[in-house]
């Protein structure tokens, strides 16, 4: 072989070598620069907003909810227990099943959705510490995600008490989701836009389900509407924070990054709405769940798919205004099944419409 082409060889290597680093110098670079917010007012005064209120407004679990109130008692023949605005609720076979099944199933229900709300809160608490140790010093980001960590440390051990005291042995996400969890928070470090959106996509479904409930105060266990009402409070400003996160990082990103974004968003909110919906299938063998009951709650009625559109809007407003909606995403948001309007404004009710008779004049 000539020496000639030995030299092109290396030389081309060399090149392409060097055109990698360049690229990683540039991107660690570009990394850096996007760390410091503190040339950003407005971004900037929403986290000290946001912090003040962290500390002017907080909540423990042990202090502001009397576990031991006769009235909230958690007992195996509660009837308010029984599922109402639920998927499962919804199925003629459980409203077949005697009461006492009924309640049992709602028992269990709730108990799992406190356990998959707390194993989300965990893999957020792990992420946030991994990002903040990244932000440089006199950033008010590491106080605001701090703030928000011991947040979620005291809503993981309200949810975790709530699940021992209904007393059943729940066991939260699906497996492979509970194996591959420790792996979410690695993302914030290197990629906390994609860490973020994950966030979002934990924190957005529990949110509206338990606003959807509390709407109708009253009708659940009161114990269950606590934990519900404190959750709420605190999380509108972690919500809050990564909405703005986002809105001040994503439109920077390269055109690249923003394509691939919008086909990852819709998504991730698919995939972890799920365990919300869906129980896992120890549920379904533990109370003898028909397979055309379980194939039923996965394929959703209409009145479950159009909620579960609805529990998105807010995040199809912020993909539309930070330039996700690209005709990729929005057809990735349809394969998804998550498609719809976005919202006009942050936690925008969603309205039925009234059907209006038309006379003639």
């Amino acid at each position: 072989m000539p020496i000639w082409i030995d030299i092109f060889g290396l030389v081309g290597s060399l090149m392409i070598a060097g055109l990698v680093f360049f690229a990683v110098v540039r991107a660690v670079a570009r990394y850096r620069r996007n760390m410091d917010v503190t040339d950003d007012h407005q971004y900037t005064a929403t986290l000290a907003s946001l912090s003040e209120s962290s500390v002017r407004r907080r909540f423990d679990p042990f202090t502001d909810i009397d576990w031991d109130a006769p009235e909230h008692a958690i007992t195996a023949d509660d009837p308010r227990w029984v599922l109402k605005d639920d998927p499962l609720g919804r199925t003629e076979w459980y409203r077949s099943q005697p009461l006492d099944k009924q309640i049992a199933i709602g028992m269990w229900r709730q108990a799992n959705i406190a356990k998959v709300t707390l194993q989300f809160e965990s893999m957020l608490i792990r992420g946030l510490v991994q990002y903040a140790s990244r932000v440089p010093n006199g950033s008010p980001e590491h106080r605001y995600c701090m703030h928000e960590s011991v947040e979620e440390c005291n809503h993981v051990l309200m949810f975790q008490e709530l699940v021992n005291r209904i007393g059943f042995d729940v066991p939260g996400m699906q497996w492979w989701m509970r194996w591959l969890s420790p792996l979410m928070p690695l993302y914030a470090g290197p990629f906390p836009n994609v860490f973020f959106f994950g966030v979002l996509a934990g924190e957005v479904p529990v949110d509206v389900l338990q606003t959807n409930a509390l709407r109708e105060a009253g009708s659940g266990h009161p114990v269950v509407e606590k934990v519900m009402a404190i959750h709420i409070a605190e999380e509108a400003r972690h919500i809050s924070f990564a909405d703005a996160y986002l809105r001040k990082r994503v439109p920077k990103v390269w055109r690249i990054n923003r394509l691939w974004m919008s086909l990852y968003v819709p998504f991730v909110m698919r995939l972890l709405a799920k365990p919300m919906v869906v129980p896992p299938r120890s549920f379904f063998r533990q109370f003898d769940v028909p397979r055309s009951v379980r194939k039923q709650l996965l394929s959703g009625s209409p009145e479950s798919r159009q909620e579960l559109q609805d529990t998105f809007a807010d995040i199809r407003m912020l993909c539309s205004d930070i330039g996700l909606m690209t005709p990729a995403g929005r057809l990735m948001w349809r394969v998804c099944k998550i498609n719809g309007a976005p919202s006009r404004y942050r936690g925008e009710p969603r309205r039925a419409q009234v059907p209006v008779q038309v006379t003639g004049v």
